[in-house]
Order: structure tokens, then C-alpha cells, then sequence
């Protein structure tokens, strides 16, 4: 039977960055990927654009993952933004701040800062084991699926970072939940983060809009008002601004209760300048007229309106005003977890030492988005990974005798 000193299961940006930390204190690493490759997640993420973090003021980047944020606080106070950025350019890859705050290497892509990174990691003698599926323990051992058939492993510390439940057909499927259940670990139920919503379009609009942006707009909800923009779907809603009031929409529908994102389809205008120009279009104009003469609305936002209030045409100019400035857009559902970007649910922080091992396992520690916490999109998600995932590793260096 194999044993190694660090078994990493999970080779995604948590594991990783754990490996990274722990090969540089000369502990010896074996990492675990199911998948033929690591990363898989992480570089489809960066296929059109890789957000590592955020330049927002820290202590507002640090409120942004909920009821989490104060068990994360500590392990972001010692790899924020700053750290990362830092970490891309040890790396040979510079960044650069978009107009929206999040930060991005100059090249927009995963792959070069990947490629580097694994080079890195096997000068630092990491040995990086693919197609080696975790599928539980074998007493004190670690059981896996390879292409040789079923192996054990045993090391003298673990640390898992497998992943949430989102995007399975990369690797993060949650199925070790089971494993880790059985052996006492409490684990939250997965939900969607960072999701879309179904709505109940009208077959006509969907033919016509479905696929189109809806830009210039904020949308409010418990979460707040944000700007942005988001995407018809066949199905419903998607999108960043979407995303950005997932988790309160979410929570809403959960509780049983009706849950609408409030939208301003004219954020430029306020309602008694929007009523004063409606006011002035001639009665007998056509609606559309009416409409883009009056608030600047023409193609999919008039037609948003349309079909969220029916008689929207014969209402008055200043309630016309009103609904143009909150339009409640009712949300039916979640998108499934598989379509979600990110996941909330995972491991319970109760069942976690504040060095990241679990309480029901000494030597097991955790990482990344396995544990029960979410954030929106803009360089949180990977943040968080990357800090937990050297937190662990500092956690599992302390534990082990040298």
C-alpha cells in the first residue's frame, strides 16, 4: 500500500494553491484529479476571461460572502486581492483592473497562468496524479477508482478539496458527500449560486428575444440595487446582474414566498421626468413611439414591459413613469445546480477546526467550495479558494510533526 506525507484530493485552484504552499515548506505532495487533467473548472471559467479577484476597498470585498464571511475573514486577511495579484505576477502574469473593478491577467485566459503554475508545482517536486477518482475510505486509507482498477493510499494528512455541486461534467458533483456523512461530518445541502431563473415567458417573446441582452439597467431585490445587465433566456433570466441577486431570490422561493427582481429600465431618468416626457407624446401615437420618444425604450425592453404588464399601453404617463422605473419581474425557480456557476451548501463550519480540519476526522482537513459558503461573481469565488486552500495548508503543516 502507498503512503504519502500530504494527500491532496481535488486538483482544482484550492488544491492547488494547498500544494503550492506545502511543497514550499518541503512537505512531500501527491495530488488526486478524477478528471484526465486539473484545473478543468478553472480554465472554462477563464475561457472568455479570467476574473482572479476584486479592487473594490477590502473591507467591502470581505463582506461579500455572507453568512460565511467572518469564518472566512481570516483566511482572506492573509491572501486577499493584493496577495493574489501578487501571486499571478510571481508567476509571469501581470493583471489589470476593468472598468467594473474586477481584475483580470493581461492575456484574459486561464491556460498561461495554469501551465505556469503546474511548472511551478513540479519544480517544487508535486506529484500530480490524474484519473484517480476518490470514492471513499478503506479504513484509515483513501480509496480511489484508476485505470488500474481500485487503489488505496494512506497519508499521514489529507486535505479535500473536491469541489461543490456545480458543473459535474468537470468534476465538481459532490458526490463525496456520502463518504464524509457516514464518518460523522454534518454537510448543508447543496443549492444554486449564481444562477439563472425560469420565468414564465410567452411563447412569442421567447421566439423573439430569447438570447437577447438587456443592458443599462439596475435591478433590486433583498440583496440591494445594482447596475448591470443580464440575458432572456428560453427558459427565463441569466446573466451577471442576474447572478449578482441569486442567492436572495433564492432564499425568497425557498421560504415560499414570491420573488421579483425589480427593474429600472431607465436608470438615467427619474420618474417625474420620465412622466413629463410621456406626457408630451402625442395620444394618438403608436405605443413604440410613444415609448422611445418619451423614455428612450425601443426593441427588448419594450417588449419586457409588454409582457410583464398586460394593458401596459393604455396606462396614464405617470403611472407608465413608475412601472418603467420598478418593474417587478416575477422568478419562478432556480436553474439547476449543474447550470449554476457556483454552489451554496457543503460542509458546515461547526464541523471545522479554525485550522480547517474537520472536527470527526484529525488529519482530514478541507478547502474551497466543498465548505458551506458562497459569494457572487467578480473574482470572489477564486479568492476564497485560493485563501482557504492555503489556510488548510498552513493548518496541515502546524499539525504534522516535522
Amino acid at each position: 500500500m502507498e503512503q504519502d506525507e500530504v494527500a491532496i484530493i481535488g486538483g482544482g485552484p484550492a488544491g492547488l494553491m494547498a500544494a503550492e504552499v506545502l511543497s514550499g515548506v518541503g512537505r512531500a505532495v501527491t495530488v488526486y484529479e478524477a478528471m484526465p487533467t486539473a484545473a478543468r473548472k478553472f480554465l472554462l471559467a477563464g475561457k472568455s476571461g479570467l476574473n482572479i479577484t476584486h479592487s473594490e476597498p477590502y473591507a467591502r470585498f470581505a463582506e461579500r460572502f455572507g453568512d460565511a464571511s467572518g469564518r472566512l475573514r481570516p483566511a482572506l486577511d492573509a491572501f486577499g486581492p493584493d496577495a493574489v495579484c501578487e501571486w499571478a505576477t510571481g508567476l509571469g502574469v501581470e493583471t489589470f483592473v476593468g472598468s467594473s473593478g474586477r481584475v483580470f491577467p493581461t492575456a484574459m485566459k486561464a491556460s498561461p497562468l495554469l501551465r505556469a503554475w503546474l511548472r511551478r508545482l513540479e519544480s517544487n517536486g508535486v506529484t500530480l496524479r490524474t484519473r484517480h477518482r476518490w470514492v471513499g475510505f478503506d479504513g484509515d486509507g483513501l480509496l480511489f477508482e484508476t485505470p488500474e482498477g481500485l487503489k488505496t493510499i494512506r497519508a499521514r494528512a489529507i486535505l479535500l478539496a473536491l469541489g461543490g455541486a456545480s458543473w459535474p461534467r468537470l468534476g465538481s458533483d459532490a458526490a463525496w458527500g456520502g463518504a464524509l456523512a457516514d464518518r460523522g461530518v454534518p454537510i448543508a445541502p447543496f443549492q444554486p449560486a449564481n444562477c439563472g431563473f425560469d420565468v414564465a415567458w410567452s411563447q412569442p417573446f421567447v421566439e423573439r428575444f430569447a438570447g437577447e441582452p438587456i443592458k443599462a439597467v439596475t435591478a433590486t431585490s433583498t440583496a440591494g440595487t445594482l447596475p448591470g445587465e443580464f440575458v432572456i433566456s428560453r427558459h427565463g433570466i441569466e446573466g451577471s446582474l442576474v447572478y449578482a441577486h441569486a442567492a436572495s431570490l433564492r432564499d425568497q422561493l425557498a421560504a415560499g414566498e414570491d420573488a421579483h427582481l425589480v427593474l429600472d429600465l431607465a436608470p438615467g431618468r427619474s420618474v417625474d421626468r420620465l412622466a413629463r416626457e410621456l406626457g408630451r407624446q402625442v395620444e394618438k401615437a403608436s405605443f413604440s413611439n410613444r415609448l422611445r420618444k418619451g423614455a428612450g425604450l425601443t426593441g427588448v425592453k419594450a417588449a419586457l414591459l409588454r409582457e410583464i404588464v398586460p394593458g401596459v399601453a393604455r396606462m396614464a404617463p405617470a403611472d407608465l413613469a413608475g412601472t418603467i422605473k420598478a418593474l417587478p419581474l416575477p422568478v419562478l425557480r432556480p436553474r439547476p445546480i449543474a447550470e449554476a456557476i457556483s454552489s451554496a451548501g457543503g460542509i458546515r463550519w461547526d464541523a471545522i477546526e479554525p485550522n480547517f480540519m474537520l472536527k470527526a476526522l484529525p488529519g482530514v482537513f478541507v478547502a474551497g467550495e466543498m465548505v458551506d459558503w458562497e459569494a457572487p461573481t467578480g473574482g470572489y469565488l477564486l479568492t476564497a479558494c485560493l485563501a482557504t486552500g492555503r489556510a488548510a495548508a498552513l493548518g496541515i503543516d502546524a499539525w504534522l510533526p516535522r
